[in-house]
């Protein structure tokens, strides 16, 4: 067991965690709207309102706390009693991100999967509907990005731009990319399942990265879209943080996913010496120092693979080609890990 079902109910079918349960014959419906929650209740309870509220669609609403307080959780659970269309569970513990998805996502039977961060709302009322069209329309396509603005501004969240600088004179429009920002997107289950969801061994940061690196291995490919929009909070309350973990785990993570996807450790090494550099720079050097060594041990016995040319080529065109010439993104990394030069955000660099 790894969740009980506290408030709501879960969709016809489920069967997952103990609580209350639906009836037993599946029924087929178009989304599952995940949201993972660990106290902040007041950002959580406003995201959960949004996702209730998306109309002209089919969906249930998943709830996955991982370690709220009782009080908060009573307060959750206060939000579902009555509905039918959402269910509160409570974890035996914290998966992180990647862990806290898989498991709310294998509960549901929707054919998209919709993710919204519990500091973030949906635009309007209609985002899910207009995402799981705009995925039915393309039966190619494994996920696609939402445009992230800052909640109070409308602005675009820089702190979540998880694409190439250059493309970001085309936030509000559309294009094909190579990863999405997990603040607000939609998955095709297909694509989900073939690919096995995330990566549990990430816990959080890059998992979004990863889960597309295989999706592209399989043909698949994502885009990002500009008019699919989630307001964003970036609540401080409950978070990662650069002076905290963040860095290690996206050190760690990095170069795990750089060997996950390599034959070798020698192609990573350039990379391992720039975050050496960076951690140094920025005070960061005992969390570098930890997430190296922890990078091999998580890539220990995981057999690496192998992306084909087909999908070399789209990552090429859709990433590497929006970032300049290798030497000078090199120098690049290079000067920003020298005096002078301030930390980059996690969310702006894929390459």
């Amino acid at each position: 067991m790894t969740s009980v079902l506290i408030a709501g109910s879960l969709p016809p079918g489920s069967g997952g965690p103990t609580g209350p349960q639906a009836d037993a014959a599946p029924a087929a419906y178009d989304a599952d709207i995940i949201i993972l929650s660990m106290d902040r209740i007041e950002e959580t309870l406003e995201a959960v309102a949004s996702a209730l509220s998306q109309d002209s669609i089919r969906r249930h609403v998943f709830v996955f706390d991982q370690g709220s307080s009782p009080d908060n959780l009573e307060r959750l659970a206060e939000a579902a009693r009555g509905r039918t269309d959402i269910a509160i569970l409570r974890a035996e513990r914290n998966f992180g991100v990647a862990g806290g998805r898989n498991r709310a996502s294998a509960l549901g039977q929707g054919r998209v999967i919709v993710a919204l961060d519990n500091d973030a709302e949906f635009a309007d009322s209609h985002t899910v509907a207009d995402a799981v069209t705009h995925l039915d329309q393309h039966a190619d396509l494994a996920a696609v990005g939402f445009r992230v603005v800052i909640h109070s501004s409308g602005e675009d969240d820089l702190s979540s731009w998880g694409y190439p600088v250059s493309l970001l004179p085309r936030a509000g429009a559309g294009f094909e990319t190579i990863t999405f920002v997990g603040a607000g997107h939609a998955i095709s289950r297909q694509a989900w399942d073939a690919c096995g969801g995330y990566d549990d061994r990430l816990f959080f940061c890059w998992e979004e990265f990863d889960f597309c690196l295989s999706a592209i291995a399989r043909g698949w490919r994502m885009e990002y879209a500009g008019d699919l929009v989630v307001r964003h909070k970036v609540s401080p309350d409950r978070r990662f943080n650069w002076t905290g973990t963040r860095w290690f785990y996206y050190v760690r993570n990095r170069l795990y996913i750089e060997r996950k996807w390599r034959q070798s450790w020698l192609p990573v090494a350039p990379r391992a010496i720039g975050y050496v550099l960076k951690g140094i720079r920025n005070g960061l050097w005992r969390q570098t120092a930890r997430a190296i060594p922890a990078a091999w041990r998580l890539a220990k016995g995981v057999e690496a693979a192998r992306i084909p040319a087909a999908g070399r080529a789209y990552i090429a065109r859709n990433d590497a080609a929006h970032r300049g010439k290798i030497r000078t993104r090199i120098r690049k990394e290079i000067l920003s890990a020298l005096p002078g030069h301030g930390m980059k955000d996690a969310r702006s660099t894929v390459s």
